[in-house]
């Protein structure tokens, strides 16, 4: 699922603006007066073009240039008209209509360098601003927008430095078209669904600026929209536009979650919170994901239930073990847990703590003797509504059923709460005073 996001890139419209006054070497139709050949054009077309271009008032501007197109159809003026078509639409934000115009102009023969690029960065800018429009959300509209994304970054690879520029004028404004053009492509490629280009095309624009946190939130749902997902490295990529302070905070965190819990799905949504902000904390102090990092899947987190040996082992250890159990098991039910009862803290009504001890061996044997030598508690165990556990009394050896919510790795100790102790092992003692042994095995998988 794609968040409902409006972000556009900062914007580029500057270095458009530079390659019309610049870099263009057409002319606007001068005076016949001024001509020495013989224009192709009348002077009644040129006197009517002039009016329209010179009006400034944008609705009647647009009428004027409709009289005009309606009058001569077939005008050698069409592409001077055509660009005040399309100049005067863009600052009305009627994107559509912008990108209608342009490519009027595109459609023209013998179009030289600068008008070309001056059009193609028009009508990207318009594709970039006007993305939420649904007539520009068509397969059609993306796949024009891809094509002429990639006109425009051939084009550009073929723009000089106009006289007038300075080099780094030149750097910076051909930088800027570079992430504009980069930008549509990535965009209209994620319209397509062709998640992988769209990667490529957003890479290409973090290339020329590593800091641009939005293509960095846009690169991170393309990974994430992949078949199959490249799910690391788009939580990496949500992971760093926050980290760079982009728009939209909040959303990006909201659908970062989202994903990552789709993702997991664990039974503790509360940990994903921390996972995420761990992964935002190195995404602040490193461009790249490092290779160290690893997310587990719902399927990793599976395999550790599944490994009820390792249940005690993995989360004293810690580490990538520990974190992958503690993603497993948080929130999870485990029945008849075989503890040792070290310590008992009164409560609220009917409800009261227990301090215990789980062994960690498998052995049955060495369980026992881990258990018989235990003084400091590993697990405290809440149990509610069960007046008769009551009775329980220091080292009984006891089942419990409860559902794991807290791990604390130094000093170790496990959470249970809501937990209910066996009835049989609440039975009066028989002769001689010892109530009945519990079973020691690890925990069962949950629903068994």
């Amino acid at each position: 699922m794609k968040p409902a996001c409006k972000w556009v890139s900062m914007p580029i419209l500057a270095a458009v603006l530079v390659v019309g006054a610049a870099a263009a070497t057409w002319a606007a139709p001068q005076d016949q007066q001024q001509q020495q050949a013989k224009p192709n054009y009348t002077l009644a077309e040129y006197n009517a073009y002039k009016a329209a271009d010179a009006e400034k008032d944008p609705q009647m501007k647009i009428k004027d240039l409709d009289d005009f197109v309606a009058k001569y159809p077939g005008s050698a003026l069409l592409s001077f008209v055509y660009r005040d078509y399309y100049l005067t639409y863009y600052p009305l934000k009627n994107y559509p209509k912008t990108i209608e115009y342009v490519d009027k102009v595109l459609a023209l023969p013998n179009l030289d360098l600068g008008t070309r690029l001056e059009s193609l960065g028009y009508r990207a800018q318009a594709m970039l601003y006007g993305s939420t429009d649904k007539d520009l959300q068509t397969p059609d509209a993306d796949t024009k927008a891809k094509d002429a994304a990639a006109q425009g970054l051939q084009t550009l690879s073929q723009w000089q430095k106009p006289q007038g520029m300075t080099d780094d004028q030149f750097a910076t404004n051909k930088k800027g078209l570079g992430v504009l053009f980069n930008s549509v492509a990535g965009i209209a490629e994620s319209g397509l669904k062709d998640y992988k280009a769209a990667a490529d095309s957003y890479k290409a624009v973090l290339a020329l600026d590593p800091s641009d946190a939005v293509t960095h939130f846009r690169l991170g749902v393309a990974y994430l929209q992949e078949m199959p997902p490249a799910a690391p490295d788009g939580f990496w990529e949500l992971s760093r536009s926050i980290a760079l302070k982009g728009p939209g905070e909040a959303q990006v965190r909201t659908y970062l979650k989202n994903q990552l819990l789709h993702y997991q799905q664990p039974s503790c949504e509360k940990l994903a919170d921390d996972e995420i902000n761990q992964m935002i904390t190195l995404a602040a102090t490193s461009a790249d994901r490092p290779a160290s990092m690893t997310i587990p899947s719902a399927d990793d987190l599976q395999k550790a239930r599944d490994e009820t040996a390792n249940f005690l082992p993995w989360l004293q250890e810690g580490s990538d073990h520990g974190k992958v159990m503690w993603l497993a098991t948080c929130g999870l039910e485990y029945p008849d847990v075989g503890v040792k009862v070290l310590d008992i803290m009164p409560g609220d009504n009917d409800s009261f703590t227990l301090q215990v001890y789980r062994p960690a061996a498998a052995d049955p044997d060495a369980a026992a003797k881990e258990m018989d030598a235990a003084t400091m508690p590993n697990m405290q165990v809440h149990v509610v509504m069960q007046p008769d556990a009551k009775r329980l009394m220091k080292d009984d050896a006891v089942r419990f059923t409860g559902t794991l919510t807290n791990y604390q790795q130094s000093p170790f100790l496990l959470t249970w709460d809501n937990a209910k102790i066996n009835p049989e092992d609440l039975q009066p003692a028989p002769a001689g005073g010892k109530r009945p042994a519990s079973r020691t095995a690890a925990p069962k998988k949950p629903g068994q």
